[in-house]
């Protein structure tokens, strides 16, 4: 990721949660939930941006890390950490490139993340490296629409978006399991399918 791709989302952090508010109650929190009920032991949040999945499980995780390639975006999320009583250690990365060892965490989450980074196959790749076998990647996002007038709304976006934001909203991660080493489990999604949500393991185990 670019440094004025970091540049942005730092300028973003203190106006992030206001800016979406309308989509949190009515796309995002049913996501949020789903995934929380699946999270269970060592946890790894990439692209946590402010922490809005905290509040969701926070009686549910003991050992948490926390990532974004934004320290601004880190520090609202650790404020939000504390906040909910969620203990938290948050380590500024790319999520293409985590300096973890392999199958270090029993969950790993992605949630509106996906979106926004250069090359989501290499971020899946990662993401399976860190994943212990019987582990689970949960994730969510926003991505092509089953209908017709969501995917022209969609392009249009996507033209008009801030290019700093390296903003796509026509992605499946779904379908880039399979050669990321990963299988799906579960899936799921809101109306017209404007957000996914899912969950994988690793092939074969």
């Amino acid at each position: 990721m670019s440094v004025s791709r970091e540049a942005y989302w730092d300028d973003q952090a203190a106006t992030y949660d206001r800016t979406t508010a309308f989509l949190e109650p009515r796309l995002f929190a049913p996501a949020r939930q789903w995934i929380a009920d699946r999270v269970t032991g060592r946890t790894l949040e990439v692209g946590v941006g402010t922490g809005a999945n905290l509040p969701y499980y926070a009686d549910r995780v003991t050992d948490l890390t926390l990532t974004d390639v934004s320290a601004a975006m880190l520090r609202a999320a650790s404020a939000r950490a504390r906040a909910v009583g969620v203990p938290a250690r948050v380590v500024q990365a790319d999520s293409a490139h985590l300096d973890v060892p392999d199958h270090s965490f029993d969950t790993v989450v992605s949630t509106l993340a996906l979106c926004c980074v250069d090359d989501e196959l290499a971020v899946l790749r990662e993401l399976a490296r860190v994943l212990r076998p019987g582990g689970l990647l949960l994730m969510a996002d926003h991505v092509e629409s089953s209908a017709r007038l969501g995917r022209g709304v969609q392009g249009v976006l996507e033209r008009i978006s801030p290019r700093r934001a390296g903003e796509h909203f026509r992605r499946r991660p779904v379908l880039l399991l399979e050669p990321a080493g990963l299988e799906l489990v579960e899936s799921a999604a809101s109306r017209w399918r404007l957000v996914e949500r899912l969950s994988a393991k690793l092939v074969g185990t």
